[in-house]
């Protein structure tokens, strides 16, 4: 496997979305393509056919798009004012069972209640988004939303299960350690294998607000820079980037094995029922269960994210919800491999 010489690299959509986008739309990177609009930018997804969609305020914006070859899509509401609608919810409905974050396809903030959010706590969510106007809107999804810890195999710590995300290290270093989950980390300072090998020791954890820990290998195990498809089969991890919105991923997890599904929203804030917070999350139409926390969001070679939470199970449907990986790698100074 590849070793990166930074924790964050720059990927562009064909990397990003390797086999699911168009040759003119990978000829653009989003990020830097929206950095160019400016004001005008309202966000950007993959649309059924993988090609990228850029979403604009104005008439200049969508020939600025056009012309780097993504497909432009006028809107009314730009990035900054749907940035605007998130603060009013930060501010005045952190309900536990709530989730809330920009929809690029529909331009619009979608607020989510779960099944614990009744009565007067849901009559003042409702008029939260309704004071928002067409900026918002409201859904209401079955199940409640929990982070994924059950007690079982895997990695085994503090009495409870959870999954392991990457294996990376520090560049110029041979020094390795894996990610995973932060409300994990916090509930034990050791790994250990099924068969009762201590196997990493918590250099970090940070939860709630972000979600990922970092453990330090203290063990000769094996260690590969992949992760397992519960198929006979491993994918190797060879990059980090960043999840586009309509983008196919997969998730890997201890309780449930290998998933799919699609990236439904960036930088979403969710309320668990326990009360804690975290920000910036992946939201996704992948299901999870207890136990698969901490486990790798990916889409081909690239990680995406770190499990965090959701709602419903791998046998009726659900969603859930991702730390960013390249947070968690800037963070702690360390690379995929």
């Amino acid at each position: 496997m590849r070793s990166f010489p930074a924790a964050l690299k720059l990927v562009s959509i064909a990397a990003l979305a390797a086999g699911f986008v168009t040759a003119p739309a990978a000829q653009a990177d989003v990020s830097t393509l929206e950095k160019r609009l400016g004001s005008s930018a309202a966000g950007s997804y993959l649309d059924d056919s993988g090609r990228l969609v850029v979403a604009v305020t104005d008439q200049a914006a969508l020939a600025t798009v056009t012309a780097s070859g993504a497909r432009a899509r006028l809107v009314q509401h730009s990035a900054a004012t749907l940035q605007a609608s998130t603060a009013v919810l930060d501010r005045s409905a952190k309900i536990p069972g709530t989730s809330w974050g920009t929809d690029p396809v529909t331009n619009q903030v979608v607020v989510s209640a779960d099944t614990t959010v009744t009565g007067a706590s849901l009559a003042r969510l409702k008029a939260a988004v309704a004071g928002l106007g067409d900026t918002a809107r409201l859904e209401q999804v079955p199940g409640s939303f929990t982070t994924t810890i059950s007690g079982g195999d895997a990695i085994l710590g503090g009495g409870v299960r959870c999954s392991l995300g990457f294996n990376v290290k520090r560049p110029g270093t041979s020094t390795a350690y894996l990610l995973t989950a932060g409300h994990c980390g916090n509930l034990t300072s050791t790994w250990s294998t099924s068969g009762g090998q201590v196997i990493a020791s918590r250099t970090g954890t940070s939860f709630p607000g972000n979600d990922y820990a970092l453990f330090q290998y203290t063990s000769n195990i094996s260690r590969p820079g992949e992760v397992n498809l519960y198929n006979g089969t491993r994918r190797s991890i060879d990059s980090a980037g960043n999840a586009v919105v309509g983008q196919t991923v997969g998730r890997s997890g201890s309780t449930t094995g290998f998933h799919r599904g699609k990236v439904t929203g960036l930088n979403v804030t969710v309320n668990y029922v326990d009360g804690t917070t975290v920000t910036g999350m992946i939201a996704t139409t992948v299901c999870v269960q207890g136990g698969d926390s901490g486990g790798p969001l990916f889409a081909n070679n690239t990680a995406l994210g770190l499990t965090s939470g959701g709602s419903g199970d791998c046998t009726s449907g659900g969603r859930s919800f991702y730390q960013p990986v390249t947070e968690a790698l800037n963070a702690y100074g360390v690379t995929v491999y």
